[in-house]
């Protein structure tokens, strides 16, 4: 194909080559722009149910499955804390020091179910054998807090924790099924994170639920195009080349016919 005084002659491999490529690019690139249109909306969810006035716990219906719009709502909640049967998720990380974010079940108040409330984070001892001390209130409490999903805590590799009948119990991730197990009553998926202010907890200070914001994604998803618009000039100057003049080109065949 002639462009002006160029000719575009796409060759065998590096066509394959830029067709393997250049739709994984793009897909990418969309990926990530997707992944930062979800964000926005977590992060909208997040700032709206800040703002919310509280809800009874009760009054939410069916919060113990992961249902999206009873995420990051402020709620208040009735019960009595389970204080035999506490959890300390592991390595968690605090200013450069190592520790546990505590997880004490509430049984709440005229229901069967119980909820797990994020008490908050705690040093970690000399060694994971030096558990802290974990005090919870006797009788009925009333609290408020955030209702959001477990902590994440990344890739989950392994069982939840070792096992055994010793309290409290150390675990690597959050897993309600085994929980409820554990503990001989039902327990909700999600979990409360106790208020800043509320008594009987431990160091709190909430952040957003995500590592990094949808500017990021963006970022990434401009690399991936900007990768799949190389790929694609690249492909192009490869493969033309300028075209001879004609005068040239009968020259060089009388030269050939003379010869």
């Amino acid at each position: 194909m002639r462009l002006g005084p160029y000719e575009f002659r796409p060759r065998l491999l590096p066509a394959l080559v830029t067709l393997a490529l250049l739709p994984a690019l793009l897909a990418l690139g969309f990926w990530q722009l997707d992944r930062a249109e979800q964000k926005r909306a977590l992060l909208a969810q997040w700032e709206a149910g800040k703002r919310a006035a509280p809800s009874a716990l009760s009054e939410l219906g069916a919060t113990g499955s992961k249902d999206a719009d009873t995420r990051f709502r402020r709620v208040r909640a009735k019960g009595q804390y389970d204080q035999a049967h506490q959890f300390l998720l592991d390595n968690q990380i605090r200013e450069g020091r190592a520790g546990f974010q505590v997880l004490t079940p509430l049984r709440l108040a005229g229901r069967e179910k119980a909820v797990l409330i994020n008490r908050g984070w705690v040093p970690m001892g000399a060694s994971r054998r030096d558990l802290p001390d974990l005090p919870a209130p006797e009788g009925e409490q009333q609290l408020r807090g955030i209702l959001t999903d477990p902590p994440s805590v990344g890739i989950r590799l392994g069982e939840a924790d070792t096992g055994g009948n010793d309290w409290p119990k150390v675990v690597q991730y959050v897993a309600p099924e085994r929980i409820q197990k554990q503990l001989g009553y039902p327990v909700m998926e999600r979990v409360i994170q106790l208020g800043r202010n509320q008594p009987h907890g431990f160091e709190r200070d909430w952040e957003a639920p995500v590592h990094f914001g949808p500017q990021r994604h963006v970022g990434y998803a401009v690399q991936w195009f900007g990768l799949a618009a190389a790929l694609l000039a690249i492909f192009l100057v490869v493969n033309t080349k300028r075209s001879k003049p004609a005068h040239a080109e009968s020259i060089h065949e009388r030269f050939h016919a003379d010869s």
